[in-house]
This record gives structure tokens, sequence and C-alpha cells, in this order.
């Protein structure tokens, strides 16, 4: 009995059946329709005029903005753009999807709200490494 026990248990751990496959990767939450849209996948050499004037074709944009990087002012890969209305918004989002813009493949979607903004530390007091305390 104990050797037909180990038997299993030796099969089992050589078996290949014994192997379970990761969980499928989580669905990414979809924020809810607004006006403003989060774009990614941009070329570090497009503007700020460059997203608007794109974007322009499906709307009256209100706001279109690059996030640069702060030394070398080039693109950090995404920005947003802002609409008068959600239903341009939406038409932005169709038309602008999966588009080459200078060169790349740029995605759209609906920008997620921010829940709370995190108070700033003041510049003087940096944080400590993680595991110790400050004892400023």
């Amino acid at each position: 009995m104990a050797a037909a026990a180990a038997r299993a248990g030796f099969r089992r751990m050589f078996s290949v059946s014994g192997f379970t496959p990761p969980h499928p990767p989580a669905a990414r939450p979809v924020a809810e329709p607004c006006n403003n849209l989060f774009v990614s996948g941009l070329n570090k050499r497009t503007t700020s005029d460059g997203l608007r004037e794109a974007f322009l074709k499906f709307g009256q944009v209100i706001e279109a903005r690059v996030i640069t990087d702060r030394i070398s002012g080039y693109s950090r890969g995404f920005g947003f753009v802002k609409y008068a209305t959600v239903e341009e918004a939406g038409e932005g989002i169709k038309g602008m999807d999966g588009k080459f813009l200078d060169g790349w493949v740029i995605f759209a979607e609906y920008a997620k709200q921010r829940d709370t903004l995190q108070p700033a530390q003041p510049a003087s007091a940096p944080s400590p490494p993680s595991g110790y305390q400050y004892s400023g």
C-alpha cells in the first residue's frame, strides 16, 4: 500500500498534467466615457500642436497636451486631448485609435479620472529609503 502511494506521488511529481497554467491576465478596467482622452504610443518628436491637428478633424479640441520629459523636452510617449463634448471624444477615439501619427501607431481611449490627489512632500524633506525611519 505504501509502495503504491509512493508510486502515485512520484508519478504526480514528474507528470506533465501536474502543471497548472497561470491565470489569464485580468482585463484592464475601462474608463467611463468623458470628454478627455488619453493618447499613448506617441513618437518622441510629437508636439502638442501636432496632436491637436490630428484630432481636430473629429470635433472641437479644447486642449491637446503632450507630456514631455523635463530634461530632454521630448515626448514621454503619451498625452491628453480634451474635446468640447463626450460625443466628439467618442468620434476621436473611433477615428484615431490604432492609426499612425508621426510614423507611430497610437492608441486613444477615455482618460481615467484621478481618484485622489496625494499631498506633495516639501522639497526640503526628502523621503527616506524604504525600511528606514526619518529622524530629521
